[in-house]
């Protein structure tokens, strides 16, 4: 094996002890958190040179993942219940920062009950990588923390973050809807009477069918959690 810089000791380091402490390697988010860099590229960048230099190895058959090279001096030994686990190919992605998408964020919406219709100006932006996202680059985004329970069936939660993509929907899509005048977070679907409604994916809701009017604000496409 080449030299490594002091950095790069560093970071196979703190990847030896992030192992022997979690039983599971850290992110490219984690490794660039601890060593302050301002942006992954660096992070892969070491990654890269140390592949090179082959302290670490990629993982067959799974793109862009990585483990630790299978030598006395390179590999941690993990705990005889659970076998060595390489880098998450999702986190090891090589994204540049050019890559991301910044997506408004605004506001709340009910999972719940139908409630008040939020501002109209963002109030954050969250960052993600389309392609582990699972969105199209060009897709008209926007993000609505979500407040409620009705659609915790559809593994939607209280405090959840859904990315949604500006449309009317076909039935059967999640969606943000405006109904009567409020919005929500329900499953668009076609009554018998060939009318639109919404459903709650809890049984603890009833259905919603307009008195008035329904609109589509978006299609829910993916969402983010933040973990506790």
């Amino acid at each position: 094996m080449k030299d490594m810089t002091e950095r790069q000791k560093a970071i196979l380091e703190y990847i030896r002890r992030h192992f022997s402490e979690n039983h599971y390697w850290p992110s490219i988010r984690d490794i660039q958190g601890e060593f302050g860099f301002k942006s992954t590229n660096a992070v892969t960048g070491h990654l890269r040179a140390l592949e090179r230099k082959g302290n670490i190895a990629r993982v067959p058959g799974q793109a862009r993942a990585y483990r630790l090279a299978c030598d006395s001096a390179a590999a941690p030994e993990a705990p005889a219940s659970r076998a060595p686990l390489p880098f998450a190919p999702e986190t090891l992605r090589d994204v540049e920062e050019s890559d991301l998408l910044s997506i408004p964020v605004y506001g709340a919406i009910a999972a719940g009950f139908p409630d008040g219709v939020e501002p109209g100006e963002p109030i954050a932006h969250l960052q993600i990588d389309p392609e582990t996202a699972g969105v199209r680059r060009n897709a008209r985004l926007f993000a609505l923390r979500v407040r409620g329970d009705s659609m915790i069936e559809a593994g939607i939660n209280d405090g959840d973050t859904v990315i949604l993509e500006k449309g009317e929907g076909r039935p059967g899509d999640i969606v943000a809807a405006l109904i009567d005048g409020e919005v929500t977070l329900k499953r668009l679907l076609l009554g018998r009477d060939r009318k639109a409604y919404l459903k709650a994916e809890n049984p603890a809701y009833p259905d919603l069918k307009p008195a008035s009017s329904l609109s589509v604000q978006g299609i829910a496409r993916t969402l983010v959690r933040r973990l506790a």
